[in-house]
């Protein structure tokens, strides 16, 4: 399913700060999976990482993953997107600052995205391939 199919439906889990997680291959092929923050514009999701982050490394030797998107509450939606990462340096850490803000709040999204403290990384832009959405409000809905 492309993610524009099930877009309408999700667009609120997509909007919204929700938990996710990414999975790429370690150095002898084994899955690693991290917690991520991300946004979403058009059809890119976008995360950002820091220089010395192991997940960069990572990405530029292999950059296929798996980004996994749910929620912790009723109706359990979730989305997950199989991708080639693309990695661009995250100018200004503008990126940084518009992820961090989605997931702190403006204030502290600020603080956390100040180039004084850290600088700035890199933008990973997924393109999915591939995407599965569900919803379970049907199945929490029907008796058993």
């Amino acid at each position: 399913m492309k993610l524009a199919d099930a877009r309408s439906d999700m667009q609120s889990l997509l909007d919204a700060p929700s938990p996710a997680t990414l999975t790429l291959f370690g150095e002898a092929g084994e899955a690693v999976t991290s917690p991520v923050w991300f946004r979403f514009s058009g059809d890119t999701f976008e995360l950002v990482m820091g220089l010395k982050d192991h997940k960069l490394e990572l990405l530029r030797r292999d950059p296929r993953c798996t980004l996994l998107i749910f929620e912790t509450e009723p109706p359990f939606r979730g989305v997950r997107v199989r991708a080639k990462a693309e990695l661009a340096p995250d100018e200004d850490s503008a990126a940084r600052l518009a992820i961090a803000t989605r997931y702190l709040g403006a204030e502290e999204g600020r603080r956390y995205a100040d180039t004084s403290r850290r600088p700035p990384g890199y933008v990973v832009r997924l393109r999915g391939d591939f995407a599965k959405a569900w919803d379970l409000s049907e199945s929490l809905s029907t008796p058993l």
